[in-house]
């Protein structure tokens, strides 16, 4: 029966609790009751973690219960179900729970089956809050074997080893397991990733920080989804290492599965050359190296997040300058305009036509804003800031192009327009993250370059640097 329900457990640890529910059924079949198999019985019902599994394992424990009442093990069990019952739901199951619970203090005041049913009842049991997932267990053994062996092929003969000794120890068998995969020829790789994994992460979360600085303050032609795709892309041989793992624990479930139950005395562990199975150590929740990068990757991150934050929104300072007259020409205000507001961020702009005077005999209109334009992209010049909208309804536009942006950097786009009048006129318009504005002139026989550099000169002298 010993060896029945030892190898019931290994098919429930394995996640295979039909399994184990069909063998402890046919033992239960032929041998008779047995309260060690009716508790595997009922925990194989419970690990489905299903309504009518676990009515099954109260019928069982029940059943365990009439032939022994005083078994410390099925009462625990039950007054664990009772306990984690929903007491709406399951009146009577919480009651005879609690019922269970009372007998188990009258017989085992002191037992390990005790104290787990009294923290079952908490939103979070004992056995929860304290242990580690296998993934997590699985990586510190590992790693912490490869440390402690000379070579990877000396920790997986140690740890193959170890669980020959101990063949129904899942913990062990996942751990031979894992070594042995990762010692394998051409898996250095592998193994410098689950020994180094923390520096890796942090080098790739740096990275995937400064190209997402680098979008937002230096180069925003960057598409954000550069960042994402290089971080997917270096957390690729991360994928690989997962499915090294996660194969190596199934093949230690099979392992476990299969086992043949041997009892090993104690004594005769570690009688082949002190390979015998040791008592592995309790795996923290956190190690202090962990913390340790933890700390150094919100540092990281409230800097970088700070002066991202901070070079985003900073802006230059201009001040506007409005000319009575430019190039020779008098200059009339035309008041407000019906453009960008404060709402956009303006906080001064300017509207002057300057008449036939110009060097070339033709009005020139001006409309230049200073202000917080940190969020302005390249496509808002002649979007949302722009005035080609508004000149395809009143103009016949010919042509349109990026302009060079001049000494004030920025963006800045040209267009050929023929008004109203027949007129052939230039518009251009500029903006960077403190300024905006354009220029509209006649332009009957000038090329792109002149245009440009007309533009860039009403730039320069409506728009200067603060205390210039």
């Amino acid at each position: 029966m010993n060896d029945i329900r030892t190898r019931a457990e290994a098919l429930i640890a394995a996640d295979r609790p039909a399994e184990a529910r069909d063998l402890v059924r046919d033992a239960l079949d032929t041998g008779g009751p047995d309260a060690g198999l009716c508790l595997v019985l009922a925990r194989a019902h419970l690990a489905e973690d299903d309504d009518d599994h676990d009515a099954a394992a109260e019928s069982v424990l029940r059943d365990g219960l009439d032939a022994f009442p005083d078994d410390i093990g099925l009462l625990g069990e039950y007054a664990e179900l009772g306990a984690r019952s929903d007491g709406f739901d399951h009146p009577g199951r919480r009651a005879r729970g609690e019922r269970a619970l009372d007998r188990l203090r009258e017989l085992a005041p002191h037992s390990a089956e005790l104290r787990s049913a009294e923290a079952a009842g908490g939103a979070v049991s004992a056995a929860a809050r304290d242990a580690v997932s296998i993934r997590r267990m699985q990586s510190f053994d590992t790693a912490r074997a490869f440390a402690d062996a000379p070579t990877p092929a000396a920790a997986a003969a140690r740890t193959a080893q170890w669980a020959a000794a101990a063949p129904h120890d899942r913990r062990l068998a996942v751990l031979a397991e894992t070594t042995a995969v990762l010692a394998a020829p051409g898996r250095a790789g592998a193994r410098l990733l689950l020994l180094r994994g923390l520096e890796y992460r942090l080098a790739v979360g740096v990275l995937v920080v400064l190209l997402v600085i680098l979008r937002l303050t230096v180069v925003p032609e960057i598409p954000l989804g550069v960042a994402t795709g290089a971080g997917l892309l270096l957390e690729l041989p991360f994928l690989g290492l997962r499915r090294l793992l996660r194969d190596a624990r199934d093949r230690a479930a099979d392992r476990l599965a299969a086992a043949v139950p041997e009892a090993v005395p104690r004594e005769e562990e570690g009688a082949d050359g002190g390979f015998g199975a040791p008592e592995l150590p309790p795996v923290p929740r956190f190690t202090r190296r962990e913390g340790a990068f933890a700390g150094a990757a919100a540092a990281l991150l409230l800097l970088v997040g700070g002066a991202s934050y901070a070079a985003y929104t900073a802006y230059p300072r201009y001040e506007l300058v409005s000319h009575d007259e430019f190039r020779g020409a008098r200059g009339v205000d035309l008041g407000a305009v019906g453009g960008p507001t404060a709402e956009d961020g303006v906080e001064d702009s300017v509207l002057r036509m300057y008449g036939s005077g110009s060097a070339d005999g033709s009005q020139l209109v001006v409309y230049a804003a200073v202000g917080d334009f940190h969020q302005v992209r390249a496509e808002d010049v002649s979007g949302r800031y722009g005035m080609l909208g508004g000149l395809k309804d009143t103009a016949d536009v010919r042509e349109d192009w990026d302009a060079r942006a001049g000494a004030r950097g920025g963006w800045t786009r040209c267009a050929r327009v023929v008004d109203t009048a027949g007129l052939r006129k230039a518009v251009c318009m500029w903006a960077d993250k403190g300024s905006l504005g354009s220029v509209a002139f006649v332009a009957e026989h000038m090329g792109r370059a002149g245009i440009e550099e007309l533009a860039a000169d009403v730039r320069e002298a409506f728009v200067r640097p603060a205390g210039g």
